[in-house]
């Protein structure tokens, strides 16, 4: 049986409070100004949004607030209600609380209802992942309309009362990558005559007998006291690995698709920080495709990075167009990708 093309319809994102700069960010957190610099040149980031007030350690914002303005901007940019809806995915490494899934909250705020809901953990290849399941659910035609959101909200893990200047490198380039957010599309299995369509997508651990690159706990109250670090990274690992992965990644999504390098438009590359992006697109080596990236503002924001990009990438395709999105994560070493195509 034929599998119906599946059509992304419209991208929506949401970013919590004004952008935090590096000057501001180095303040805020007790840092002299060589750390700001160092943000600048090994880093590359220049913003970045957090749910989290960092002057007064408040809660300003849920994952479950970002997931429902991004949804409900995707939403009403593709023109669907609450009832159109008969599928929703996330993808997030930080739901609000371990029961009820924040997928669930978020469809509970934007009014769906009698339908599947599946939410994966995992780090910034979750996000994929998420349109990998509802790719295959459109296509075996149980569905017809899905929602699909990624984010993260990391700023949790931030203890503004900590000594930052004594905490290890592994532990402090976590307060400087990451940032807040969340984003989504509309995916459809009927096309519209300004749709894309989403032409591959898959998702692969390979970390088998590796240890993780990035380790983020999760604390009951058992274990409050336990002296482990709650989120720390092995930034060399990463470094050395992620762009060798994005590149096998990318020439697989290509062979698949019998699609050639000069025949990619645009590229949407793993947005780790500004610096390793820059370094893993000349691993990719896609001198004709235009970049489609956000990370400079925007900071790290996990599970929400795609759908900024996709958002980013749509209006900018015509007629003929392709796209290629490449996300690493380093947790336990996934890498993902997907193909987009203006038909």
């Amino acid at each position: 049986m034929h599998s119906p093309d599946i059509h992304i319809l419209a991208a929506g994102t949401a970013l919590p409070g004004p952008p935090i700069d590096n000057a501001t960010l180095a303040r805020l957190l007790g840092m002299p100004t060589v750390w700001e610099r160092w943000i600048d040149a090994f880093i590359g980031t220049d913003n970045r949004h957090f749910a989290v007030d960092l002057a007064t350690g408040e809660r300003r914002h849920t994952l479950t607030d970002l997931g429902e303005q991004a949804g409900a901007r995707a939403m009403a940019a593709a023109g669907a209600k609450p009832g159109d809806i008969d599928l929703m995915v996330m993808g997030t490494s930080s739901p609000d609380m371990l029961m009820p899934a924040t997928v669930n909250l978020v469809a509970d705020r934007l009014g769906i209802n009698d339908i599947p809901t599946y939410q994966l953990q995992s780090g910034c290849s979750g996000a994929v992942g998420a349109l990998d399941v509802a790719h295959q659910m459109l296509q075996s035609g149980r569905h017809r309309t899905a929602l699909v959101i990624g984010g993260d909200s990391c700023a949790k893990h931030l203890d503004v009362t900590v000594d930052m200047a004594k905490l290890p490198p592994g532990e402090q380039v976590n307060a400087v990558l990451f940032g807040d957010g969340a984003g989504a599309v509309v995916l459809s299995s009927e096309p519209r005559t300004d749709s894309v369509v989403l032409r591959r997508v898959f998702a692969r651990l390979t970390g088998l007998n590796r240890p993780p690159g990035q380790v983020i706990e999760w604390y009951g109250a058992a274990e409050l006291n336990s002296g482990k670090p709650p989120a720390v990274e092995d930034y060399k690992a990463i470094e050395d690995s992620v762009p060798i992965m994005a590149a096998e990644a990318l020439q697989e999504l290509l062979e698949d698709l019998d699609w050639k390098d000069d025949e990619i438009d645009f590229v949407l590359p793993p947005q780790l920080s500004g610096t390793m992006t820059a370094r893993i697109l000349k691993t990719l080596d896609l001198p004709m495709a235009d970049e489609v990236s956000c990370v400079r503002s925007t900071g790290n924001t996990g599970n929400a990075l795609p759908f900024f990009q996709i958002e980013l990438a749509l209006p900018r395709m015509v007629t003929g167009d392709r796209a290629v999105g490449v996300a690493i994560e380093s947790s336990k070493w996934i890498k993902a990708a997907y193909a987009l195509e203006k038909v």
